[in-house]
């Protein structure tokens, strides 16, 4: 009877979806890419966006998921959300070690949640860390979506002042993307308030 009578709240809310930009390094391009996604995104009004920068969380180096003191407030959002996106460059035909050491950070946190992707590189469109990532997010029970938005040759996809300079196929893209992670979000999230997710 709870959980009949809890569903319909859960049904109306909005999706709260933290979005991770990955690359921490000088100079970086993702702080655009990002500006962009979280603008396109918010015209939709179904989502609660929560953006983490991992620039302005220096994560401790762990070589497994525990409590960190030092990510707390990391970890609590990550915990808080219903699904991710994580906007992410290609280095060397993978993706960033910051990426990598917050994912590792973690792991009931991501369970039993969807995951998204926009991809940033030359001109692989940043899809080969992409590819790495599904792997990844796999063994920690996440579900990553099918499809997900890459900027090949980014730097000339995009004005000065940020916005697209040839926005139809990147925003169909990114509908196509939080269309799936939508569904699968509020599904999963219905899953999860009936019944704890129990992979350890």
């Amino acid at each position: 009877m709870t959980n009949s009578s809890a569903s319909p709240n859960l049904s109306n809310a909005p999706l709260r979806v933290a979005v991770l930009t990955g690359s921490i390094r000088e100079g970086r391009f993702g702080p655009v890419v990002t500006d962009w996604f979280l603008r396109f995104a918010a015209q939709r009004g179904d989502l609660e966006l929560d953006p983490i920068d991992l620039a302005d969380h220096r994560l401790p180096d762990v070589v497994s998921p525990a409590p960190h003191p030092e990510a707390a407030a990391v970890t609590e959002r990550l915990a808080a959300a219903d699904a991710f996106v994580v906007i992410t460059p290609e280095y060397n035909h993978s993706f960033p070690a910051p990426l990598k050491n917050a994912i590792d950070l973690h792991y009931t946190q991501w369970q039993a949640k969807p995951v998204g992707f926009v991809s940033y590189g030359g001109m692989g469109g940043g899809l080969r860390a992409v590819e790495q990532l599904r792997l990844v997010f796999a063994e920690l029970h996440a579900v990553t979506m099918r499809d997900s938005v890459s900027f090949h040759r980014a730097g000339e996809n995009f004005a000065e002042d940020g916005s697209l300079l040839r926005p139809d196929i990147p925003e169909g893209a990114g509908k196509g993307m939080l269309d799936q992670l939508t569904w699968w979000g509020r599904t999963l999230r219905a899953g999860r308030a009936a019944a704890p997710y129990g992979a350890r």
